[in-house]
């Protein structure tokens, strides 16, 4: 079994409102509190953070099984929403995460591709290790070229 290790140094320079900075490998940049939330919206936030690593682990697990059955979209694209809710006692829980992948391409290929979708969700170790947790739901949407 393999294991592989990834390392974030973080520099906070004071309270609640302060800008950091994180450092991960290909990751540079200034973390702050985002305005939704009361803060001074510099940089990204750990709501965006979560969202972009769940996104990208689906995009790149849906590429992945493309490939491996032969199958190459004239078109991939994903948008996907995160809900963070606020209670009235001021605990914030991250609710939901919703992908919209949208894949283009010869109108033979939809069931597969259209089951890919919903395997990628299960299979992306980010989906996994938020299961439990966090409500990822996936709303897709093939095109025939």
């Amino acid at each position: 079994m393999a294991e592989h290790s990834f390392h974030l140094k973080a520099d906070w320079p004071g309270g609640r409102n302060s800008v950091g900075n994180i450092e991960a490998g290909n990751l540079k940049t200034d973390i702050s509190i985002p305005p939704e939330m009361n803060g001074p919206g510099i940089g990204t936030n750990p709501d965006e953070m979560l969202l972009g690593a769940a996104a990208t682990c689906y995009i790149i697990t849906l590429a992945a099984k493309l490939e491996r059955a032969g199958i190459t979209p004239a078109e991939m694209t994903l948008e996907s929403e995160g809900i963070v809710e606020v209670n009235d006692k001021g605990v914030i829980t991250y609710k939901t995460i919703i992908h919209r992948p949208y894949v283009k391409s010869e109108a033979g290929h939809q069931k597969k591709i259209e089951r890919y979708m919903e395997q990628s969700e299960e299979s992306c170790m980010i989906s996994r290790a938020l299961k439990g947790n966090v409500d990822i739901r996936l709303e897709k949407k093939f095109e025939s070229l």
